[in-house]
Order: C-alpha cells, then sequence, then structure tokens
C-alpha cells in the first residue's frame, strides 16, 4: 500500500544498525551505507512517503556487560546493541511511522522486534514476524554449532533460553513460536531442527515452495496474521535470494527464491496491508558485484511500499 492510503502510515523512518559482530565474517556493517547508495530514501519519497532517516548506531554509544554465557560469541557486544536497537525501535513504533532497520547481520533484529512488539502490545496488537532466510536463526546456546548469535535471533525472540539476560527482565516479552513464519528455508542444524519440530512456528521451506508456489502459502500466512487480527514485521535476511540475484551476503546457500518470487512476496505484502516495521539485514558489500545486491534489495523493497508495474485497485481487505 502506498502513502497516499488514509489508514496506512505515511511517514518511513529509517535506522542503521551496523553490527556485523553476530556474524562470521566481517563487511555487514557497511549495509547501511551501501542501501543508502542505492537510493533506499529517493524510492521511498518517490512512492509518496515522508522518509526520516535517523542515522547509524553507533557503536560509541553503547555500555559493554560483564557476564556472557557460554556458545556466545561476542555476547557482551551484541548486548548492548540490542539493548539500544530495542529502545530506538519502540520509540520509532510509536511516533507512528514505519521503522525500518539497515544491517547489518540479524542479529539486530532481537533488538528491532523485541523495540515493535512492546509498542504493539501497548496497543492490544499481536506482532507476527515473518523471517524471509536461507536459515532458521532458532538455535540457543545449546545447540549452535558455531557460536554466532545471528543464528539464535528466532529462538531469543520467542523465549528460548539460554540468552535470558540480554534485555531487562521486564522488556523481554516479544513474540511466541505461533507468530513467526519462517520462509524460504534451505539450511537448518539438526539440533536446531529437533527444536523447531516441538514449536508451533510456522514454516515454507523451499520444498513447500516448490511444491505449492509462492502465492498459496503467502495467502496461508497473511491470513494466519489477519485471523489474529495481527500487525506484521518482515525480517530480510539477503541469504533468502538465489546467490545468482544476491551475491553480497556471507551465507550463501543455493537454491533460494528467485527474483521474481521475491518480488511477488513484496507485493503480496503490500496488498495485505499488515506491514508495519522491516529488518534489510545481512548485506554485505565486501563481497557484492557492483552493487548488485544492493540495488536488488531496495527494488525489494519498493515492491513492498507499493511500487508496481501498473496501477490496480487495491483488494477491499488490505485495510486493517
Amino acid at each position: 500500500m502506498t502513502a497516499d492510503s488514509n489508514s496506512y502510515p505515511t511517514t518511513v523512518s529509517l535506522l542503521g544498525v551496523p553490527i556485523e559482530v553476530g556474524a562470521s565474517q566481517k563487511g555487514a556493517l557497511m549495509g547501511p551505507a551501501a542501501l543508502r547508495t542505492a537510493g533506499i530514501a529517493p524510492l521511498l519519497e518517490s512512492l509518496g512517503f515522508a522518509v526520516e532517516d535517523h542515522g547509524d548506531l553507533s557503536p560509541r554509544d553503547l555500555t559493554f556487560s560483564d557476564e556472557a554465557p557460554p556458545n556466545t560469541k561476542h555476547y557482551r557486544e551484541i548486548k548492548a546493541w540490542i539493548g539500544e536497537t530495542s529502545q530506538r525501535a519502540y520509540a520509532m513504533a510509536k511516533s507512528g511511522a514505519i521503522p525500518v532497520f539497515l544491517g547489518g547481520d540479524h542479529s539486530l533484529s532481537m533488538g528491532s522486534v523485541n523495540g515493535v512488539a512492546r509498542h504493539w502490545h501497548a496497543q492490544g496488537r499481536e506482532l507476527f514476524v515473518l523471517w524471509l532466510d536461507a536459515h532458521a536463526d532458532y538455535n540457543t546456546p545449546a545447540t549452535t554449532i558455531t557460536g554466532n548469535m545471528h543464528g539464535m535471533s528466532g529462538a531469543f525472540l520467542c523465549g528460548e533460553p539460554g540468552l535470558d539476560d540480554l534485555l531487562p527482565r521486564d522488556e523481554r516479552s516479544s513474540i511466541v513460536p505461533r507468530q513467526l513464519g519462517l520462509f524460504g528455508l534451505r539450511s537448518v542444524d539438526k539440533l536446531e531442527k529437533e527444536l523447531l519440530g516441538k514449536r508451533d512456528v510456522w514454516i515454507a521451506d523451499m520444498r513447500r515452495i516448490d511444491e505449492f508456489g509462492v502465492s498459496v502459502l503467502m495467502r496461508e500466512f497473511i491470513e494466519r496474521v489477519r485471523a489474529r487480527n495481527g500487525v506484521l514485521h518482515v525480517s530480510l535476511d539477503v541469504d533468502f535470494l538465489d546467490p545468482v540475484s544476491a551475491p553480497g551476503v556471507g551465507t550463501t546457500v543455493s537454491g533460494g527464491a528467485t527474483y521474481r518470487e521475491a518480488h511477488l512476496v513484496m507485493e503480496m505484502l503490500q496488498d495485505s496491508g499488515l506491514v508495519r516495521s522491516l529488518d534489510l539485514v545481512e548485506l554485505n558489500p565486501f563481497l557484492d558485484n557492483r552493487g548488485l545486491t544492493a540495488r536488488t534489495v531496495v527494488e525489494l523493497v519498493g515492491s513492498l511500499f507499493g511500487q508496481q508495474i501498473h496501477d490496480r485497485p487495491t483488494p477491499s481487505n488490505a485495510v486493517v
């Protein structure tokens, strides 16, 4: 939905979160700058949105803690990033704008989703999260193979044990497993898979997508959100896409969503009118091919915010 709808926010707030210590490869800290260079703000403005760019969070402003559980690399630094990101996310959502978080690795979502969820809890609404990713990111310190915390984001947000002190006790409430949808999976660790099997997480792996198609599964998830009068946060990891379309990521997995499949996901989300916040994560310009991945991500943002090949009537059920 574009900004000219009276029922939809008309302002987008951008916040760069240049964190890279949650991943195994350096370079994601350059992601926010690459997305700005690729024209994310002018594109949104061309679609009728007012754009507020809040700049980037700076590690110089963060206070690191002393404690760290085992199997959690860079826990102290990530805790500081997440705490600040959560506070900024809450304020941005409360302002009535659509927060868009420019990453940075996927550990930033521990803070962005938490802050947005706390805002919607206060409004009496459930926040659902669509995790567009090759990976489930549902590891815990007890299941992780690598200890990289970008692979623990979903588990933390759903209240799995082991990362209990990342946020203050009165700010930990984010989502429950039935509010999480994993779309595009094709790489899941053994113990992570076993844990997911015990949870009510909605999953559309690439086998389901191949079998049923994007449109059927997206309608299924959208109706899941609509049935609860929920709102939606989209967390887009660049590795959701096939590496042919998006080489600029440190965790490439072959067989991902095609360029057109990814656009269809975004177009259907736009038609739903449910999206109220967005993460763009794991873009690594150091690994990109002349800005191809950054441009592709910005084009997907355009589809999510209403850019169309030709004008079509907005579905009557898109307004929430």
